[in-house]
């Protein structure tokens, strides 16, 4: 597996962008130490957090971890590649608190990504306690352990084999409340990619 930093990227498109730390921290409703941090690879962001930056920045996920997808003109042949992406290959983002993203396809077009979740035992998608918002839909299979997703004022304990599907524009959030880790599968559609 390839471990992701993805905070030098971060810091380019900052600067990029035009932004100070503290006027990107202000904007998106954190401290300016953490933005720092993040971008010096000391701490890594929530869901929430990461989210919140890559809206703001106009970024994609996919380019955030060093994927380039380049989308085919409407009607072309998708481009040839290998159609196996090793175990040790996939990337993979170690979020705070917990989280950890491990992409296992992401399609040239862009239509929808799969993307294997693990939670850790009192791992959260925001240990600020804020929810997510961001275009898309989650469609995701719990594959072991238990998560809770919180949407709106609505709270549903899920464990292995349930499944869920999620308007993303709707504020929700992750917890594992339980002491084993939870893992499962998420397919995205109309995301910034890798959520």
């Amino acid at each position: 597996m390839i471990d992701i930093d993805i905070g030098p990227r971060l810091l380019a498109a900052r600067r990029e962008a035009g932004l100070s730390v503290r006027a990107l921290a202000a904007e998106i409703g954190v401290s300016g130490a953490l933005i720092s941090q993040i971008e010096t690879g000391r701490t890594q962001p929530s869901v929430t957090t990461l989210y919140a930056l890559v809206d703001r920045l106009g970024l994609s996920l996919d380019w955030l971890i060093g994927l380039t997808p380049v989308a085919p003109p409407t009607g072309e042949p998708q481009p040839e590649g290998p159609p196996v992406r090793r175990a040790d290959a996939h990337p993979v983002l170690q979020i705070a608190a917990g989280v950890r993203w491990e992409l296992i396809s992401s399609p040239a077009d862009g239509a929808a990504e799969a993307v294997l979740v693990t939670y850790d035992p009192g791992a959260s998608s925001s240990p600020e306690g804020q929810p997510a918002t961001h275009d898309g839909v989650e469609s995701a299979y719990l594959i072991e352990g238990a998560l809770t997703l919180l949407v709106d004022a609505e709270s549903f304990d899920l464990v292995a084999g349930d499944s869920l599907v999620v308007d993303s524009r709707r504020p929700h959030r992750y917890e594992n409340r339980s002491s084993a880790a939870a893992r499962g599968i998420w397919m995205t559609t109309g995301t910034p990619h890798l959520s």
